[in-house]
This record gives C-alpha cells, sequence and structure tokens, in this order.
C-alpha cells in the first residue's frame, strides 16, 4: 500500500511546486514593450531599464533619442533609437496618422519627431547615427532624409557610410 502512495504523494509534490513557481512568476513586474490608452497622444515617462525597444527589444537606458510611437487608438510603443523606429513603423498600416516623439540631445525635450533635425554621425544606442535635436545643426538632416536613409541602409552600421562620414 505504501509502495503504492508514493508515486501519487510525489507526483501532487510536484505539481505543488510548479504552481507556486507559476504563481512567483505571474506577479514578477515584466518590462514595458506598450502603453495602451494614451488617448492624450502626449509621450509618457520611460522606466529607464525597464522598457524595451519594440523593434531591437534592447532596453532603453538613456531617454537622449529615445522614441515613442502613438497609433491613432492610444497605443505606445518605445525605442531606444530613431532608426529603430523607422524600421518597425514602415510597415504599419497607421505610419502616416502616427504621433512620434524623440527626445532630444540638445535641448533635452521631447518634440515632435518629424519636426527634429538629425545628425548623421552621433552617437546612439544601436549606432545607426541619427541623433535629433530641436535646433538645425551643420550636417543636419530632416526626418524624410533620415527616414529615406534608414530604410536604403545609408547609416553608420553600413561600413562604407560609416568610412565616407567618419574616415574610419
Amino acid at each position: 500500500m505504501k509502495k503504492k502512495l508514493l508515486p501519487v504523494v510525489t507526483t501532487i509534490m510536484i505539481i505543488g511546486v510548479l504552481a507556486l513557481i507559476l504563481v512567483s512568476l505571474s506577479k514578477k513586474e515584466q518590462p514595458v514593450t506598450i502603453v495602451k490608452g494614451n488617448t492624450a497622444f502626449k509621450p509618457l515617462p520611460v522606466k529607464l531599464n525597464f522598457t524595451n525597444d519594440t523593434e531591437c527589444k534592447m532596453l532603453i537606458k538613456t531617454e537622449q533619442n529615445a522614441v515613442e510611437v502613438i497609433a491613432p487608438n492610444g497605443n505606445t510603443w518605445f525605442f531606444d533609437d530613431p532608426g529603430c523606429m523607422i524600421k518597425w513603423l514602415e510597415n504599419k498600416d497607421f505610419k502616416d496618422k502616427a504621433i512620434i516623439w524623440v527626445h532630444t540631445i540638445d535641448t533635452k525635450r521631447w518634440i515632435d519627431a518629424k519636426k527634429a533635425w538629425y545628425g548623421v554621425k552621433d552617437h546612439t544606442s544601436m549606432h545607426y547615427g541619427f541623433g535629433a535635436r530641436e535646433k538645425k545643426c551643420k550636417d543636419c538632416i530632416d526626418f524624410n532624409e533620415m527616414k529615406l536613409r534608414m530604410l536604403r541602409g545609408e547609416n553608420l552600421t553600413n561600413p562604407r557610410i560609416r568610412k565616407k562620414l567618419l574616415g574610419v
């Protein structure tokens, strides 16, 4: 009789331990990837080191050059680099209606990304080089040119472009 009960008791104990593990994992706060209901269409506070870039999945470690895309329904996605945002947004059906905010490196404010100026050889999280600015600078390009260059692969991750711009 004891030998027959041992497998049942063992199975119950294993199920109990697995249930405890599952419950503890479900209560653990998960990194932010999307926020729903941003119907004010304003930039949201970024939880640094806890918010994932939607495209590259890296943790956002600084607001510098961070980007937020807000869909017409209020869903908000986060990015650590303007280049990641361009890659991700290109195939979305709401790309022309999205509100896009970028955190600038010169004024350290959130501004309309479509009105920002972008350097072409800045240090950015994913090394694309398109650092956002509120004020126009020498060699800066507008949003549409940055988007075009990003989609063509004309950024600092391209060795030919890197050599042309940086001489390395």
